[in-house]
């Protein structure tokens, strides 16, 4: 018996049988005299325990007067149905629960003494509601359907789970306001059905202790376990997500409860059609194959030669083993068979996943038991496999999805905007059995006009050798003075012979840093001196502690002391993340002007190339006002990324400048995907100026000067032409006028270039200032500046 009562609680509990003392006093003045005597007799009983009547408060009464609740109960629970009814007295949603039917005992006696009987997830706020919800229905007659299937899982003797629908009967209960009750209005109703998750109203409009519940419930259940499990198994399909899509413990808990067959597993096997072999479960590895056993894959062929296998792949009906053993020794011949009788399986029912004319891999159930799996019992598969074939389904076509993204963002440079041109040329080969062997066309984009631009961490070179002088610096500091002290410990002539080498490189660190000083010092500390700390054996604790604290401070994965370095890869990692991420955002804008290519790489800042025209988009008609837009875009693109920088700087870790850099190229180029390299170039011999100037120019002097274009704080406009000067003086006046750039305006000549001669500059300095959200356009420009 379960007499658990929740604390939290607005009713006052009274186990009353009132209602049906009450019948038995009406049917003892009755004429029909065995069933007046019977009536007599008990109320005699009764009446000796008036807290039958009044209202059992001390749950222990129950079991005081056990035998005597079961005869005042018995018209409602009839000897004859007990061994098959499944009944109870409980009251509703509270734990109490006592006077079982026969059925009922055993379940619980079969669950173990353990067994904690609680509703399904129903937790003490949906208690609470719930309770409320009983008040409104029966106290003040409100017509609202606010039940729901409540569910007990029980265990059985073997340890499946079984679902137990629960039904109440409160035909014999009534609700009483107590003095702390507090009247319900219908304003107050019509709050309260539309704020359920409202725990605080609900506690206020119904007190804890406010009302008294008097009376008793009959609570009835069955056997739902097959529609339950099913349902669980829906719910757990619907909620997975194609990245953590798995036959966990669960699913093998739902199928030993449909089947209830205690040592129920469960097992999937894959197919991979290209190479017609089964393959384990691609969205989980640790899910077993029993096809497969222990391989990660094997040829269908190999493994299945027999007719019953191959109606399984062929005609996709299911295939049940109800004793492997015999049917093993029918079929000698059939590998599978012999290894499944190696794993210790007597029964099997292997069910294919179809989807349209698709095999999508086979559920396996297995068995350790001869003819607990058969073929009767096999089209209990039917009512699950349509749910979890759609939820393969939607995996697999997820998955491939994910596997083509992959494959676009990571392997190839196919961007969004020319993806139509790629798409255009496979169907031409997949569409045409003329064209389907035929070399695939090269992809190329004429007439094209290119911009290039840059955030470049000026003199990154130098302040990664001057981290790398100060880390082996340290490093070799320490182990002199390690071995200093060990010297002064312990007389051993080699100690001396190591200070005096790491003397020696200590002296080469201070006057220059050459190409392999950092290898040849790693080396050095790495095979000749750590060696000897590593197996330093000695008696004197002191130096022992010296020897632990120097490894303390070194990198775990290098070994060598990695502070300065770190903190410069570091920055240079969190600098280019930034600056990519914010031009990778604003990329997502521009392409709303005018679909364009655009490729953006890392190196030591962060560069960019944008293609715009018409073969980009053919099916946009094209206008020169679009090139112009981009261009406008690219100068606040690189002002942002100035100023996120500038705000991000103070919290960097080492301090580093950037320098901006902007080329315009007018001429038209081409561009052809390179299909070794896959990856678009410049085509052409004449193009080719284009990337010249590309790689050449950040590193150029102003002519007839030894300083550079690029400075910090500003960004430099490198342009061949006049007409290009005059319209970016435009967009600098329209920045400079939105407070974006500086008042000054830098013209010079760029130093001639290796085959490259003529070009000229602006540079203008950027206005720091909180981050730039809006963007302005070339027709915002026109009207500014009309």
């Amino acid at each position: 018996m379960i007499y658990e009562q929740r604390l939290d609680n607005p009713f006052r509990v009274q186990i009353s049988f009132h209602k049906l003392i009450e019948s038995l006093e009406e049917i003892a003045l009755s004429d029909v005299d065995y069933r007046s005597n019977y009536a007599k007799g008990l109320l005699n009983e009764v009446n000796k325990f008036p807290e039958l009547r009044d209202g059992i408060t001390d749950i222990t009464a129950i079991q005081e007067h056990k035998q005597l609740i079961r005869y005042l109960l018995s018209d409602l629970f009839p000897t004859a149905l007990t061994k098959n009814e499944i009944k109870a007295v409980a009251i509703p949603f509270h734990n109490i629960v006592f006077n079982y039917s026969e059925r009922f005992q055993n379940i619980l006696n079969n669950a173990g003494p353990d067994f904690d009987m609680t509703i399904r997830d129903f937790d003490d706020h949906e208690f609470y509601v719930m309770s409320c919800c009983l008040i409104l229905v029966q106290y003040y007659g409100l017509k609202i359907d606010f039940s729901k299937p409540f569910f007990y899982d029980i265990p059985d003797a073997e340890g499946i789970i079984k679902h137990y629908r629960i039904l109440y009967n409160a035909d014999f209960m009534e609700i009483l306001p107590t003095e702390k009750a507090i009247p319900i209005t219908q304003e107050d109703i019509d709050i309260l059905i539309d704020n359920y998750d409202n725990f605080e109203m609900w506690k206020e409009k119904f007190p804890t202790d406010s009302w008294i519940l008097k009376g008793f419930g009959i609570m009835s259940m069955y056997d739902a376990t097959t529609e339950s499990a099913v349902s669980n198994l829906k719910t757990s399909l619907i909620s997975k997500r194609e990245d953590d899509f798995s036959v966990e413990e669960n699913f093998e808990a739902i199928f030993r409860s449909i089947y209830r067959i205690p040592d129920l597993k469960i097992g999937y096997t894959a197919i991979n059609y290209e190479e017609n072999k089964f393959v384990t479960a691609p969205f989980d590895k640790n899910v077993q194959s029993f096809i497969l056993s222990e391989a990660l894959e094997n040829d269908c062929k190999e493994l299945i030669c027999d007719k019953s296998f191959d109606g399984l792949i062929k005609k996709n009906n299911y295939l049940s083993i109800s004793d492997v053993e015999k049917f093993a020794n029918e079929n000698p011949e059939n590998k599978l068979a012999l290894q499944f009788v190696k794993m210790g399986i007597k029964s099997a029912i292997f069910a294919p996943m179809v989807k349209g004319d698709k095999l999508l891999g086979i559920i396996e159930l297995v068995s350790s038991q001869k003819g607990t799996l058969n073929s009767i019992n096999a089209h209990k598969m039917d009512i699950v496999m349509p749910y979890i074939i759609d939820t393969m389904d939607r995996f697999y076509f997820e998955t491939e999805n994910e596997i083509e993204a992959i494959i676009q963002k990571e392997y190839t440079a196919i961007h969004p905007s020319v993806y139509w041109k790629f798409r255009e040329e496979a169907m031409s080969h997949i569409g045409n059995k003329n064209t389907r062997d035929l070399p695939f066309k090269e992809i190329v984009f004429k007439n094209i006009t290119p911009l290039y631009g840059q955030i470049d961490i000026k003199g990154s070179s130098t302040a990664r050798n001057l981290a790398i002088e100060k880390d082996l610096a340290l490093q070799i500091d320490l182990l002199i003075d390690l071995f200093k002290f060990i010297s002064e410990n312990l007389q051993l002539p080699v100690i001396y012979q190591n200070i005096f080498e790491l003397e020696k490189y200590q002296t080469q660190l201070k006057e220059s840093l050459k190409a392999d000083t950092e290898s040849i010092v790693q080396t050095y500390i790495l095979n000749e001196i750590h060696p000897i700390l590593q197996h330093f054996n000695s008696s004197n604790r002191q130096v022992q502690e010296k020897i632990t604290a120097y490894f303390e401070v070194l990198d775990p994965h290098i070994q060598m002391v990695y502070h300065a370095r770190k903190d410069f890869d570091n920055t240079l990692s969190l600098i280019n993340k930034k600056m990519a991420s914010v031009l990778d955002k604003k990329q997502e804008k521009a392409q709303e002007f005018y679909p364009h290519y655009y490729e953006r790489f890392k190196t030591d800042g962060v560069e960019h190339n944008l293609y715009i025209g018409a073969s980009i988009s053919p099916k946009n008609p094209y206008n020169p006002l679009y090139l112009s837009n981009l261009r406008l875009w690219q100068l606040q693109a690189i002002c942002e990324m100035e100023n996120e920088y500038f705000h991000l700087r103070k919290t960097l870790p080492y301090d580093l400048d950037v320098t901006s850099l902007i080329l315009v190229f007018s001429t038209p180029i081409s561009i052809r995907f390179r299909m070794d390299e896959k990856r678009f170039d410049v085509d052409g011999t004449y193009n080719a100026r284009y990337e010249v100037v590309k790689k050449r120019i950040d590193k150029s002097n102003i002519k007839g000067t030894q300083e550079r274009i690029t400075q910090r704080g500003k960004i430099t406009i490198v342009y061949s032409q006049h007409q290009e000067e005059m319209e970016y003086r435009k967009y600098i006046q329209l920045l400079q006028h939105k407070n974006l750039l500086g008042a000054e305006i830098e013209n010079f000549e760029v130093e001639d270039l290796q085959g490259v001669t003529g070009l000229r500059a602006l540079r203008v300095e950027v206005v720091y200032n909180e981050i730039v959200a809006e963007e302005y356009t070339y027709q915002e420009l026109v009207k500014d500046f009309k």
